[in-house]
């Protein structure tokens, strides 16, 4: 059985630098369009093969309200885009934002209070924001998954990843820019506490290279590029379910995992603040969560929700 391990004392552990707006992104139309809700989410999300184009069409079927999906980057270049554009925000609504970022996210006061009706389907243990600015939608534990096709031995734990036998093998993502990247720098700062940095000295013959996103990094792996990437206990699923393979798998470590707790919340001065919060109830809703289940390959918030057999190869 995986381990969970806690991460808010880490966070006060280890500065991070605000970096400021990357390059444009795209919305969903392609266009700005006045009444639409603006959406802020990260780039895999955004997708065509993510979640958020079906739930936005399914969202704009339903109420009738056009919804644009505006993808920067990764989770943590969406809040930092949303902390430079604080005084003249852009998007209504923003999706992505974890459990790692929400002392950020509430410090730089970007989000609205609000507290859904759908909440009721959601284990009180998910509710990782008491105040109710940001509200989870999915979840997941981060891990770090093989290619068996090239790994015959898997490592077993965090230590076992810096062993001369995975030499220029690991593809991770950038603390600044990701959240899984971040993720995994909390993993580390969990396990080792203040030896985390030398711990990190050690990895490095390991680390192939550092991608911005995660996306990017696991086209890499999947690519054969790379036969270790950080990414999800959930990510076989998709292998499973709609390649029929299980070649992709997650290594479990026995030090255990972080989990991450993906959140949404309003933006603090949306222009279109009620069809934000319609737009969050309806991310809780069964349909929703059961996209976000087949599409992000995350764990569902609502416990109504029935997970196919694709799922037992999750860690």
């Amino acid at each position: 059985m995986k381990r969970t391990l806690p991460v808010f004392l880490v966070l006060l552990m280890i500065p991070l630098p605000l970096f400021g707006r990357g390059g444009a992104e795209q919305s969903s139309s392609g266009t700005e369009t006045a009444g639409a809700l603006e959406v802020y989410c990260y780039d895999s999300f955004a997708s065509e093969w993510g979640p958020g184009p079906a739930i936005a069409a399914a969202f704009e079927e339903q109420t009738g309200i056009q919804v644009n999906l505006h993808a920067p980057g990764d989770a943590v270049t969406v809040l930092n885009q949303l902390i430079v554009e604080k005084d003249r925000p852009v998007a209504d609504i923003v999706i992505g934002l974890d459990n790692s970022l929400l002392t950020r996210a509430l410090d730089a006061g970007i989000l609205q209070k609000y507290k859904s009706p759908e909440l009721k389907t959601v284990p009180q243990e998910l509710v990782f924001d008491t105040s109710f600015h940001m509200l989870p939608y999915d979840y997941g534990h981060f891990a770090v998954c093989y290619d068996s096709g090239v790994l015959k031995t898997p490592p077993e734990s965090l230590e076992e990843l810096t062993g001369p036998e995975y030499k220029n093998s690991l593809v991770l993502m950038d603390p600044r820019t990701s959240s899984p990247g971040l993720g995994f720098l909390l993993w580390t700062a969990a396990v080792y506490g203040e030896q985390w940095q030398n711990y990190w000295k050690r990895l490095q013959p390991s680390i192939l290279t550092i991608t911005d996103s995660w996306s990017q990094a696991y086209t890499m792996f999947t690519a054969g590029e790379a036969p270790l990437v950080l990414s999800y206990g959930t990510s076989p699923v998709y292998h499973a379910e709609y390649e029929k393979s299980t070649r992709y798998r997650a290594a479990e470590f026995s030090e255990g995992h972080i989990m991450q707790i993906e959140g949404m919340g309003v933006v603090s001065g949306a222009k279109h603040p009620e069809a934000a919060r319609a737009f969050i109830d309806f991310m809780l809703q069964a349909e929703s969560q059961n996209t976000l289940a087949m599409s992000n390959i995350m764990l569902p918030v609502n416990s109504t929700v029935s997970l196919p057999p694709s799922f037992d190869f999750a860690l």
